[in-house]
C-alpha cells in the first residue's frame, strides 16, 4: 500500500518532522493571519474533520512519541484528502508551500492505524520517500 503526508517545510518541535497540513494552517490562525471569516471557516472545518477523521489517542497525551500521521492511499484516506480544500486554499492564499511525501513502505514504527491513516514514530532512514511540491 502507498502512504502519503501533506505538509509544509516547517519542522515541528514535537515531532522533528515537517508540520502536517492541519497544523500548518492552524499556525496561520494562531498568528492572526486569517481574516475573521476565514477563522470562522477554519473552526467549522476543524470540527468537521475531527468528527470524520479519527484523532489518534496519543494526541490526548501531547504526542509523547513524536508520531506523525500518513494517509493511506485508499478510498477512505483519499476521500478525506480531497475534502481538505479549505486547508489547501488557505495555505496557497497565505504563501505556505505544501508538499506531498509518498512511500510504498510503512515509514516507521506504527503506533496507530485506522481506515484512513497510520501514525508512525521513529521514521526509518532507509525508507524511500519521494517528496514533491503541491
Amino acid at each position: 500500500m502507498k502512504y502519503y503526508r501533506v505538509h509544509s517545510s516547517d519542522v515541528a518541535y514535537a515531532t522533528k518532522q515537517p508540520r502536517g497540513i492541519f497544523t500548518a494552517v492552524y499556525k496561520l490562525v494562531e498568528a492572526g493571519i486569517l481574516s475573521e471569516e476565514e477563522t470562522k471557516d477554519y473552526w467549522k472545518n476543524r470540527e468537521y474533520f475531527e468528527r470524520e477523521l479519527p484523532v489518534p489517542h496519543f494526541y490526548d497525551r501531547g504526542n509523547p512519541d513524536g508520531a506523525v500521521t500518513w494517509f493511506k492511499n485508499s478510498p477512505e484516506g483519499n476521500r478525506i484528502y480531497e475534502e481538505m480544500t479549505f486547508y489547501r486554499d488557505m495555505a496557497a492564499k497565505y504563501g505556505v508551500q505544501l508538499y506531498m511525501s509518498e512511500t510504498d513502505e510503512i515509514p516507521g514504527e506504527v503506533i496507530y492505524e485506522d481506515e484512513y491513516q497510520i501514525a508512525v514514530k521513529n521514521i526509518q532512514d532507509n525508507v524511500h520517500i519521494t517528496t514533491k511540491k503541491l
